[in-house]
């Protein structure tokens, strides 16, 4: 009974444990761990993550890890570097491991120092001398033997009495009932306890133990994401200076040295909702709103996001070795099938901190524009079924429709801009902040700046006639009313301005005048923003309207000199029961 007490003694009290002992519980310190080589960040907050580098080989042929990651089903790979001694498999799962630390309670205390000469203090008046002989427990392996077949696994139990040898014999002591101990000499204060840990597994065959093998692991799993933002600097003659940064949210594990990659455009993951069974998880961890689509942090841009969804390349370039503690660089970028790569050299950042590093820096032309959109609204005929605050809502959006003044910046550089927030200086002075949208090379995107006060606009709408029983459908019959309508803009500014108007209509268009263009549009297309139809989700249009009417659209691109007006006329019609 006592040398096996012992020895179970011996692995808790961090002295030199059996070859028995050993062979149950692997010590923490020999577990390998990968670093992190490369990472791609995608802005949906997946990440491809890229470990690589020498591990040793135990008795049994595996190099086992402390680190499990929580991968989307089907994207963990695990290989070898060297082709002549392949990964034959994995095997995650729970084991015991053997962790020093610290003696923290009194009865960790006693465990590191069996065999030491101590005073024990149970009451003020009642004290006990002697060695402390041993802690009674139960191993892993004697409670395995006793348990019923295909029982989980256990760590060792440690029992609560001390057995303490003194001159009148061996003594058990509740270690609970100790109100205080003295040692006779210095007391050790290093502890070796069991715990279960998830485990990573590589079977290497034929590798003799002790040999170190290069490995590797790769997966994509969510928990740092990058958000990108741009400054926009006018020099007041035309041209634009961009600067590119991106903040990085780690919440995944801890980077050192690492490449980045970070990409505009977003992966199609199938499975991104289903956590791959070697992570032993059932569900992803919980991850700040910033990840969570339906958080408000989380769903800024999310939209944006998601319509540029491509499918993941993989960045197969090798860094070039840095000394550590350099500062983040940029090494590089590159477009790989649908994804654009900024690539971000030498970054180190811990799980749950943040970063932000500059990505990239160009000029781009650029020229004001100014731009009017007046949208359509239910005609007369059909306000009776609104109540009071959709009927000011409509007139809200009808009254004194505004000029807003905009950037037109010319994407000249190498690369494409992405969905961000925008923040617009002049002169060192903040003067908007507006939000890029996604612009291909050669393509254009417009900024918002303000609304231009200094442009007045003023809207007038003519019933010209009304025709009874002027369109059959079916079995229904309807009556046309025919309008007439201007828009006359001024411009009271010091500067001549373009201009650049839009006007929707229910109905049917008939002719534009001043050189605009007239024509009737689906209303649901892309090229027709729901800024022309703002009462689309909640008012309640007859079923019958559609069957009659569609949706017109009256453009016109102008230039008005400083004091000057402009009017610009078009006719319309629609139907109506």
């Amino acid at each position: 009974m006592v040398p096996r007490l012992v020895a179970a003694l011996a692995l808790l009290a961090g002295l030199s444990p059996s070859a028995s002992c050993q062979t149950q519980a692997d010590r923490l310190s020999a577990l390998a761990r990968l670093p992190v080589k490369e990472v791609t960040v995608f802005k949906d907050g997946h990440a491809y993550v890229l470990h690589e580098g020498k591990a040793p080989v135990d008795a049994d042929g595996e190099v086992r890890m402390d680190y499990l990651p929580t991968p989307i089903l089907g994207t963990f790979w695990a290989y070898s570097t060297d082709q002549k001694t392949p990964v034959k498999k994995v095997v995650a799962s729970s084991r015991r491991v053997l962790v020093e630390q610290t003696a923290l309670t009194l009865h960790e205390l006693i465990l590191a120092n069996v065999g030491a000469e101590v005073v024990v203090r149970q009451k003020p008046e009642q004290k006990l001398e002697g060695t402390i002989m041993a802690i009674p427990m139960r191993s892993s392996s004697e409670l395995e033997a006793n348990d019923p077949p295909n029982s989980p696994p256990r760590v060792t139990k440690v029992s609560d009495l001390m057995l303490l040898r003194t001159r009148a014999g061996i003594v058990t002591v509740n270690m609970d009932s100790i109100e205080g101990i003295t040692f006779k000499q210095e007391p050790k204060t290093r502890i070796v306890s069991q715990e279960f840990r998830n485990l990573l597994s590589l079977g290497m065959p034929g590798v003799a133990k002790g040999d170190s093998v290069g490995i590797g692991l790769m997966y994509v799993q969510k928990g740092i994401r990058w958000i990108p933002s741009y400054r926009v600097e006018l020099d007041g003659k035309g041209q634009a200076r961009v600067r590119l940064q991106a903040t990085l949210i780690n919440e995944m594990l801890d980077l050192k040295d690492a490449t980045v990659h970070l990409v505009i455009g977003v992966p199609t993951f199938a499975f991104e909702q289903t956590p791959d069974p070697i992570s032993l998880q059932q569900t992803f961890a919980q991850l700040s709103p910033y990840f969570d689509k339906t958080a408000r942090s989380g769903h800024v841009l999310s939209n944006a996001i998601m319509g540029q969804a491509a499918r993941m390349s993989e960045v197969a370039e090798a860094a070039p070795v840095r000394a550590p503690g350099e500062l983040p660089e940029i090494e590089g970028q590159g477009k790989s099938e649908d994804l654009f790569v900024f690539t971000v050299g030498n970054v180190t950042l811990k799980k749950g901190a943040r970063m932000v590093v500059p990505v990239a820096e160009f000029t781009l032309p650029y020229k004001d524009v100014y731009t009017l959109t007046i949208p359509y609204a239910p005609p007369p005929e059909l306000r009776a079924n609104v109540n009071e605050g959709q009927a000011e809502e409509i007139a809200r959006a009808l009254a004194a429709p505004r000029v807003e003044h905009k950037l037109r910046l010319t994407n000249s550089s190498a690369y494409p801009l992405t969905t961000a927030p925008a923040l617009i200086m002049s002169d060192g002075r903040v003067i908007a902040q507006g939000t890029m949208t996604y612009t291909a090379l050669k393509a254009s995107t417009d900024l918002a700046l303000t609304t231009a006060v200094d442009i007045r606009v003023k809207r007038s709408d003519i019933e010209k006639g009304r025709t009874p029983n002027a369109l059959k459908v079916g079995s229904n019959t309807y009556s046309r009313t025919d309008m007439t309508s201007a828009i006359t803009i001024t411009n009271y500014s010091e500067n001549a301005v373009a201009l650049e108007v839009t006007r929707y209509v229910v109905g049917h268009v008939d002719k534009a005048e001043a050189g605009g263009v007239a024509e009737n549009v689906d209303p649901y297309g892309d090229d027709t923003p729901a800024v022309g139809d703002p009462f689309r989700r909640w008012y309640p249009w007859p079923g019958w309207w559609r069957e009659a009417n569609g949706t017109g659209r009256f453009t016109w691109k102008i230039s008005i000199e400083p004091g000057k007006s402009a009017e610009l006329g078009y006719t319309w019609h629609y139907f109506w029961r």
